[in-house]
């Protein structure tokens, strides 16, 4: 019956494949279509995660427990959702809420731009179909650098999808308000963000609120097992290894007529510092996560090198295409760690471990563990694995039905702190130590603004930003 049930739920989560993920709204508009079909969706996922969690590769919150005595601690109440930052990531993670749990309802959306908002709504709507799950009235539709904590304040549950910059702010007032959160990672851009959400943290876990973070390798399939395997002693210990989020690039967003320098800033957020933190901390975090997660640690120093040779134009504000960083681990574990931005280049998205017995891949869906004379130990292809991005947040409903804690948001501190001092090893050219970085005061995203502030860079006469150069930029 269990294997039933799950080949069952494999087929039909497919379907909601676009939404998890991008939301390709011409994907969606199709599976809407056959509402038949979405009423089956609904169904086979409660069913696979109420009979088969407890059997499959998934972190349970109680895996010593039958299903019969996980009481459902809030029965049939209706939670309120709430969406902070309406871009592409925070509109498909409020789908993925909404399809997450049959009793829970959108009350309330806050982003800086009403475009922004408007634009979301609309495509969730489109998402959802006819449903009466969402339910954000004018007035609580948010904009401004306010709208956060108005949003917030409605609800039960929140979604933080902003630039990151802003995380550690919003995260805080979440928790201190009793708020079960979903947040994107990172969760800040630099030490004193990491440090007001790790203070977050302890509070969340010791109030039992749950909170997920977006690092969804953490609820995927394939990374499971192989960690899974790996605590079993499979390769034995991780003694070295390379992580990689080489590609061509994400958008730029050109400069528009009339923008003050903060709205152009806060448009075009990925290619500054105060607000995405460079694509090693916003993109690659994900593999520098997983390098933590296999090695069991989190690293002591890090030294690299990095800058900008192909992407340099004014619309790319301050950041590096490619940075290269060793990370040093307290067991004597050394990462190598590769990023890049830089079309028709190699693209590389995975991990490669080497342990004293034998090796680890990971990339996507699938896990390979192989000794050293070329033979399979362990193989997991996952074609049919449900999509994590989906399973975080049925996890986090499920969580707060049956009373038990996610605590995500302290590795997903730590795992920022990573990159982070990754950043600070490639900009500076010096070895970054943990303990010393943490020690920082430098604090890139303000906490107060307006939009009569001054943005927190300003360009040179030319338009364009300054660069970091290594061997003289400060970092702490």
């Amino acid at each position: 019956m269990v294997n039933k049930l799950r080949h069952y739920f494999y087929i039909h989560i497919y379907l909601i494949d676009s939404i998890c993920t991008r939301i390709n709204i011409r994907n969606i508009e199709k599976m809407k279509e056959d509402k038949t079909r979405t009423s089956m969706i609904k169904k086979s996922r409660r069913d696979f995660v109420r009979n088969t969690a407890l059997f499959t590769g998934g972190a349970m919150l109680l895996p010593n427990l039958h299903m019969s005595g996980m009481a459902n601690v809030l029965g049939n109440k209706k939670l309120k959702l709430a969406l902070v930052g309406c871009g592409g990531r925070g509109t498909g993670a409020a789908v993925q809420a909404l399809t997450a749990d049959d009793n829970v309802e959108l009350v309330a959306m806050a982003d800086a731009f009403e475009d922004r908002l408007k634009g979301s709504l609309a495509n969730i709507s489109k998402a959802m179909g006819e449903t009466k799950k969402i339910k954000v009235k004018e007035k609580n539709q948010f904009v401004g650098f306010d709208a956060a904590t108005k949003a917030m304040d409605l609800a039960d549950v929140v979604i933080l999808a902003t630039p990151p910059g802003f995380r550690p702010q919003h995260f805080e007032y979440a928790v201190n308000n009793g708020k079960h959160v979903f947040m994107e990672k990172p969760v800040a851009t630099d030490v004193p963000g990491v440090r007001k959400v790790l203070a977050a943290a302890k509070k969340a876990k010791e109030d039992k609120l749950n909170v997920v973070v977006g690092l969804q390798r953490h609820y995927q399939d394939s990374y499971l097992a192989a960690i899974d395997q790996i605590k079993k002693d499979s390769i034995g210990k991780i003694v070295s290894g390379q992580v990689y989020w080489n590609s061509g690039g994400v958008w730029v967003r050109e400069r528009q007529p009339q923008q003050s320098e903060l709205e152009y800033q806060m448009r075009n957020w990925y290619y500054f510092n105060w607000l995405c933190g460079d694509h090693i901390l916003e993109q690659h975090i994900h593999n520098i996560d997983v390098a933590n997660w296999f090695v069991g640690e989190y690293p002591i120093s890090a030294q690299g090198m990095g800058g900008r040779q192909v992407r340099k134009g004014k619309d790319h504000g301050e950041i590096f295409d490619h940075h290269f960083v060793e990370y040093t681990y307290p067991s004597g574990a050394v990462i190598a760690s590769q990023c890049r931005h830089q079309p028709e280049t190699m693209s590389k998205v995975s991990e490669f471990f080497q342990g004293t017995k034998g090796t680890v891949y990971t990339k996507g869906d699938n896990a390979t563990l192989t000794d050293y004379n070329g033979n399979s130990i362990f193989e997991h292809r996952g074609k049919e694995d449900p999509n994590p991005y989906q399973v975080e947040h049925i996890k986090l409903f499920e969580s707060i039905r049956n009373g038990g804690v996610i605590a995500d948001a302290e590795n997903g501190a730590k795992s920022t702190m990573s990159a982070i001092i990754g950043r600070m090893a490639t900009y500076s050219g010096k070895v970054i130590k943990w303990d010393e970085a943490m020690q920082s005061n430098i604090d890139l995203a303000p906490d107060e603004l307006t939009w009569d502030s001054p943005a927190p860079v300003q360009p040179n006469a030319d338009g364009t930003y300054n660069i970091p150069k290594p061997g003289e930029t400060v970092v702490i």
